[in-house]
């Protein structure tokens, strides 16, 4: 009985890990490095207090002005808009009032889990070093922005998650080089960093295969299946048997639900960052600023910066002016941050317009079962989807209903 888990990142490698530590026989394929797409270049946050819909009416409403603007938090590219509008009208209709409140609520019912199952994988992997004590402050210049914010915060109250409300001098006592300009924040004590998650990505890997799990270099290019799943074939012509799949590819998991006759609603929102090596500056927590789309986290030996989402599908150049942007808005927060020795990237981050991952078996293939569409919370959701994909998987109970997250609610 062969596994196959197509897409290493690290919701691949976190499946791929559990289920061979449940005594499955397992491979992980992936066209590229283990952990080298949107795993590497994530913000290194477990943003256990970010699972708010996008899909929102205050948010909608605001991007035909950001699509306007090319430094806004939003930039679609205007070539790709007409692919972009099927997803667009699935993102407004998520933003229903009664619709919102249950996806809310999915959103943390994932949340509340995020270290009842990470803290144990940490454990495991010899790695409970790598995730910070500090939590994430939330940045606003004044009253008006916090109010403008207030959304979020009756969110995380209505869900119980603790936050805590702190005047500017406060939040410098815990951050000395943020800006004497900024008028308070909100301390986020869960929304702690990980001080280096390629590092996790590559250690799950590691365990994953002394436990006698094998890694494939390949791009699954079609599936062969009669009532069932029986391979995945390869760009290069060859084959893996398999009794069961799952589709973890990240953004790339759309071409491949297609292939299997259930197309899935994902698009990327690729995301830049800049790593600065010397910043010139320490920092111990992670910052946000919502008013101007922008979060920093100090993780991989040095500060990185990132923000902004840009809609221009998976082949189109990056444009890494975005990057910049996002590094010059730092600087108002933070004006002593110097950007020397740095690098640039950019990766596809997996989005689905209700903003909840599918953590499903297929509707129409025994065998095939699907864990995408993570988001911004690729790195957060991770030991949580391992969790209860194996569950699935195995015919478990999983802790949460499933229902919600199946493929076929679209």
């Amino acid at each position: 009985m062969t596994t196959v888990i197509v897409g290493a990142g690290i919701i691949g490698t976190a499946i791929a890990y559990e289920l061979q530590k449940r005594g499955h026989q397992v491979v992980l394929v992936d066209k590229g490095e283990i952990g080298r797409g949107a795993s590497y270049g994530n913000m290194a946050s477990i943003a256990v207090t970010e699972f708010m819909p996008a899909s929102r009416p205050s948010i909608w409403k605001q991007i035909p002005g950001w699509m306007l603007d090319p430094e806004g938090p939003v930039r679609v590219r205007p070539g790709y808009m007409p692919k972009l509008l099927p997803w667009f009208a699935r993102f407004v209709a998520a933003s229903r009032p009664g619709k919102l409140r249950q996806l809310e609520a999915q959103g943390a019912a994932l949340c509340k889990r995020v270290f009842d199952d990470l803290l144990p994988l940490l454990r495991e992997t010899g790695l409970e070093g790598e995730l910070t004590d500090e939590g994430c402050l939330s940045l606003y210049l004044d009253e008006k922005e916090f109010r403008a914010d207030r959304e979020h915060i009756e969110l995380l109250e209505r869900f119980d998650f603790p936050h805590q409300r702190l005047s500017g001098d406060e939040a410098r006592e815990l951050e000395p080089a943020l800006a004497k300009n900024i008028g308070m924040a909100v301390l986020f004590p869960q929304n702690r960093s990980l001080r280096d998650p390629f590092r996790l990505v590559s250690r799950l890997a590691d365990k994953f295969t002394a436990l006698g799990g094998s890694v494939a270099r390949g791009e699954v290019v079609g599936f062969d299946r009669n009532d069932r799943i029986t391979a995945v074939k390869l760009a290069d012509g060859g084959s893996i048997s398999a009794d069961k799949v799952v589709i973890c590819g990240g953004a790339h998991s759309g071409r491949l639900s297609k292939i299997l006759g259930e197309p899935i609603p994902l698009e990327t929102e690729r995301g830049y960052h800049t790593q600065i090596m010397t910043p010139g500056i320490s920092m111990r927590h992670s910052i946000i600023w919502p008013a101007r789309a922008f979060m920093v986290t100090p993780t991989a030996g040095g500060i990185r910066v990132g923000g902004t989402v840009e809609m221009a599908g998976l082949d189109a150049a990056p444009d890494y002016r975005r990057s910049k942007v996002t590094v010059r808005r730092a600087q108002t927060a933070l004006p002593n941050l110097k950007c020397e020795n740095f690098s640039e990237w950019m990766g596809h981050r997996p989005a689905l317009p209700d903003t909840v991952p599918v953590l499903s078996a297929s509707a129409k293939t025994s065998g095939i079962f699907y864990a995408t569409g993570h988001g911004h919370l690729g790195v957060t959701y991770a030991a949580t989807t391992a969790r209860l994909m194996a569950d699935l998987i195995t015919g478990a109970p999983p802790p949460i209903d499933m229902h919600p997250y199946r493929i076929d609610r679209f």
